[in-house]
């Protein structure tokens, strides 16, 4: 009972048109001071301590390095290299894109920025090229969305704060998934380019290959400086992060030479401005984290499973149905930041490990933004290709269907997640 009022006041305040992060607060204050005896001090103290996290400074580090890497003239280079690659196959621009996406998504942590930076360049490219503008712009809608599943992930930094499960496990949990992923993605673009006899590059020298590596290789170093000093021990995720920022500072600034100094200040406040976006969503779920579990909300759901008989099986499908319903009407980090703290008990009760089930949510959140009607990447895709919302649903359909074929394959076989992390020794 508690839990319907606590929902339903959720969703009444939603469907408002207030922001989520809002209508979290609110619930949670209405149902504390309405409802129960709890004491202001309480809430107060829990607000503070519940983002008194040292983790949760890699958020703003990673977006900031995000932020760089988008304005410095990276993307572009990566672009040149991808398609020096695999432009001579059918569909080449295509596969470049897919290729340069899961580039980026591997220096920049964000879904909406790899979107932005490399569809802003290769779409237009595509089109000049005698590319369909659908077919680019599903290639690149559904790509983009690698960000939040390969490394540096901020979806899996969230994921590892509320659940306080090892974001460097994660991290590298993330790696196999986000390859197969890509490579799917490329599998159905290459068919479909084949298929409709679409254009292909003239096949790159090992020259050529080897001078846009050279040129792209300082990007593509801050994915060996991120991983590699994490795994080595020389530095916490979180100070990965800080070391990122700079370092994509100093490529963007001093080394391309693709940003003047007089942009950085405003590169500084788009990233301010996203990460205090963040971070009130995660004050606002920390709140309503407290009052499910005050409420014993997640314990009784968990010995209502436990008492019924749920597999395994039977729960993480039930948790893909819930999580793919949120996904229309919520962005990725909210659903996370609510769903992660309730169903992490249940997943304890069960057996499931917190890794494979962080991977199993990180993907439902890139399916998430790939469909109507708050699919975030389908938005910024929209502004970039020049198309409506509804025709672009429509062409990135196919490349949602290998998404979705994908969930069920992370969902069921958790050696795609879990082999790595077991290979090297990663304990959490």
């Amino acid at each position: 009972m508690n839990a319907a009022i606590i929902f339903a006041l959720l969703f009444a305040l939603m469907l408002t048109g207030m922001p989520i992060s809002i209508s979290l607060g609110l619930t949670v204050l209405t149902y504390l001071f309405a409802m129960t005896q709890v004491p202001v001090e309480s809430v107060a103290l829990k607000l503070f301590t519940g983002i008194e996290n040292f983790q949760i400074m890699a958020i703003p580090f990673f977006i900031l390095a995000g932020s760089f890497l988008t304005h410095g003239g990276v993307a572009r280079r990566m672009i040149a290299f991808a398609a020096s690659l695999v432009g001579h196959w059918p569909g080449g621009l295509g596969l470049a894109g897919v290729v340069a996406c899961a580039l980026f998504a591997a220096i920049s942590g964000s879904s909406v920025a790899t979107v932005v930076a490399i569809g802003s360049i290769i779409l237009p490219a595509m089109v000049e090229h005698g590319f369909p503008r659908r077919f680019g712009a599903g290639i690149i809608t559904t790509s983009g969305a690698l960000g939040i599943l390969v490394p540096p992930s901020i979806i899996l930094v969230l994921y590892g704060v509320s659940t306080n499960t090892s974001i460097g496990a994660l991290f590298m949990a993330g790696v196999v998934p986000g390859l197969t992923l890509a490579a799917g993605l490329a599998a159905l673009t290459w068919f479909y380019a084949w298929r409709n006899d679409y254009p292909c590059l003239p096949r790159a020298s090992w020259g050529e290959r080897f001078r846009t590596f050279r040129d792209s290789v300082w990007g593509l170093l801050l994915i060996v400086i991120v991983l590699g000093g994490i795994y080595s021990g020389i530095f916490t995720p979180t100070e990965a992060a800080a070391v990122a920022a700079v370092y994509a500072f100093v490529i963007a600034v001093f080394v391309y030479q693709d940003m003047p100094l007089a942009r950085v200040p405003k590169v500084l406040l788009d990233a301010a401005n996203m990460s205090a976006m963040l971070l009130y969503i995660i004050t606002n779920a920390v709140l309503f984290s407290f009052l499910m579990t005050s409420e014993n909300i997640p314990q009784a759901m968990a010995a209502w499973m436990i008492g019924e008989h749920f597999s395994p099986w039977v729960f993480l499908l039930m948790v893909n149905v819930i999580l793919l319903a949120a996904g229309n009407v919520m962005e990725p980090s909210s659903i996370l930041l609510i769903m992660a703290p309730i169903l992490f008990p249940i997943i304890t009760r069960l057996g499931i490990d917190p890794v494979h089930f962080g991977v199993l949510m990180a993907v439902n959140m890139e399916v998430g933004l790939c469909h109507p009607p708050v699919g975030l990447n389908l938005y910024v895709a929209s502004g970039i290709a020049r198309m409506g919302i509804s025709e672009l649903t429509v062409a990135v359909l196919p490349w949602l269907l290998v998404m979705l074929a994908f969930l069920v394959l992370v969902t069921y076989w958790p050696p795609l997640s879990l082999a790595l992390p077991h290979l090297l020794g990663i304990r959490y």
